[in-house]
C-alpha cells in the first residue's frame, strides 16, 4: 500500500520543462510528505529534486543539514569509511516509475534508499529497497542490509568554494540521463542515472 500510493505521488507530479530548466528542485511536496516526515522543528529541513529520465518524472527527497562551522565530511558526525545516510535524519530515497540504472546498479520501477559510504577520493553508493528506518549507521540491521539492490563506487572531486548545506542537485547528462551531484562543504560527487532495463 505504502509503495503504491508513493509511486502514484510521482506519477502524478507535474513534468519539468525540457532542456537544462528540465532539472529543478522543488519544495515540501506531495511525494516527500507521504513519508509522513514531522518536519517543524527540524533542524535540517526536508528538501527534494525532481528530473525526468525517458519522460518520466523521478524524485529524490532528502534531509539538508549544514556544516555551521563543523567538519563534517570525514569528521566525527561523517567519518570516512563508514555508511551514511546521506543527508539529515531520515535516510535519502528516491522515487522512480521506470528502471534506472544508478552509478551502474540496475534499479527497477519503485521507491529506494539511498545510502552512501564517504571517503576522501571515492565513495560507495548504496540503493536499498528499505525506506522506512531511521538513517543512522547503528540502526542499518542485518535485516536492513538484506535489502540492498547493490554497491557501486563513484569519484569524489573537490570545490573551490565550500558549500553550507548539504545539497542534491540534477544536471542533464544527454539523452535519458541525468548526473545527480552531491555537494558539501569542498566536496562534489556525481553519481550517474540513466534510464534502465
Amino acid at each position: 500500500m505504502y509503495l503504491s500510493a508513493m509511486l502514484a505521488a510521482v506519477a502524478t507530479m507535474v513534468a519539468p520543462p525540457r532542456g537544462a530548466a528540465a532539472v529543478g528542485i522543488t519544495h515540501a511536496d506531495t511525494a516527500c510528505a507521504a513519508r509522513n516526515v514531522p518536519v517543524p522543528g527540524r533542524k535540517s529541513p526536508l528538501d527534494s529534486v525532481s528530473f525526468t529520465i525517458a519522460k518520466q518524472p523521478v524524485k529524490v527527497c532528502y534531509g539538508r543539514p549544514s556544516s555551521r562551522g563543523r567538519v563534517m565530511l570525514g569528521g566525527k558526525d561523517v567519518p570516512y569509511g563508514k555508511l551514511w545516510r546521506t543527508g539529515a535524519n531520515e535516510p535519502t530515497i528516491f522515487l522512480t516509475p521506470i528502471p534506472l540504472k544508478v552509478a551502474g546498479l540496475q534499479v527497477p520501477a519503485g521507491v529506494y534508499s539511498l545510502y552512501t559510504v564517504p571517503g576522501a577520493n571515492e565513495w560507495e553508493i548504496i540503493v536499498n529497497r528499505s525506506i522506512s528506518q531511521w538513517g543512522k549507521e547503528n540502526q542499518y540491521t542485518d535485516e536492513i542490509k538484506a535489502q540492498e539492490l547493490g554497491r557501486a563506487k563513484v569519484k569524489s572531486e573537490k570545490l573551490a568554494a565550500p558549500v553550507e548545506t548539504f545539497t542534491i542537485r540534477a544536471e542533464p547528462a544527454g539523452s535519458d540521463a541525468v548526473t545527480l551531484a552531491l555537494e558539501w562543504e569542498k566536496t562534489r560527487v556525481r553519481i550517474p542515472i540513466q534510464a534502465g532495463k
